[in-house]
């Protein structure tokens, strides 16, 4: 596990509590795969990987569980939960109300430079794509969507949407290996900019609501991949 997150560095390094920085490194290893669905996890072994007491793991572990992105089973131990597709569903109903109605507030609003700069976004994504590098891409990704949800004057919006979507988010990372599936994430981005610049909020809004869907439209797929990923049933 330490080849692939450098656990101990993210707990020294942070200016956060130990908790906070061990929660955070956890949950983006198992967003990312890194820590696969089913795998147990040991406070003694996570403490020892931060150099940290087992106090702040197991208050990561309880937030984790809260995310319901692990699972504490009595007398057994702690597992990384499997994708809920009933969570993924929720995730995606509060994200799409929430930045559908975003965009609609940041049709018209937004600034020359604004706009701008998310054009140099996209041109990152497009970098990105052709570079093969779906972490740079999942991380710009995450920043287009979030600038459209500051640019309404709400950028609450953002953190309640990412607070809920952690089963979401986990179907997205998977999906970025799918062929061809970077290339649409970014002309569908594309689209939803021009909307936002040309100042056609319905355009905006019905772009993004079919956009933010694709990723669902991918579920049954990924799920006849990655079997053991998926909650069954």
């Amino acid at each position: 596990m330490g080849d692939v997150l450098p656990l101990h560095e993210v707990a020294r390094d942070t200016r956060d509590p130990a908790r906070l920085a061990v929660y955070a490194a956890l949950r983006a290893a198992i967003v990312r795969g890194e820590l696969e669905p089913g795998r147990k996890l040991s406070e003694n072994v996570l403490a020892t990987e931060f150099g940290v007491s087992r106090t702040p793991v197991r208050e990561a572990l309880a937030r984790l569980r809260d995310d319901q992105l692990v699972r504490i089973a009595p007398q057994r131990g702690t597992f990384v939960s499997r994708i809920s597709p009933i969570a993924v569903a929720d995730a995606q109903f509060i994200r799409e109300a929430l930045e559908c109605a975003a965009v609609r507030r940041a049709t018209g609003v937004a600034s020359d430079e604004q706009i701008a700069a998310l054009h140099e976004n996209l041109d990152s994504q497009e970098r990105a794509s052709k570079a093969a590098d779906p972490d740079a891409f999942y991380i710009l990704d995450d920043a287009f969507h979030r600038t459209i949800c500051d640019l309404s004057g709400h950028p609450t919006v953002w953190f309640l949407s990412e607070r809920a979507k952690s089963h979401l988010n986990r179907v997205r990372r998977l999906s970025l290996g799918m062929p061809n599936y970077l290339q649409t994430m970014i002309d569908e981005h594309r689209a939803v900019l021009d909307a936002l610049s040309g100042e056609d909020p319905d355009e905006a809004e019905a772009l993004l609501r079919n956009h933010l869907r694709t990723v669902l439209r991918e579920v049954p797929r990924l799920r006849s991949q990655h079997p053991d990923y998926f909650e069954q049933g």
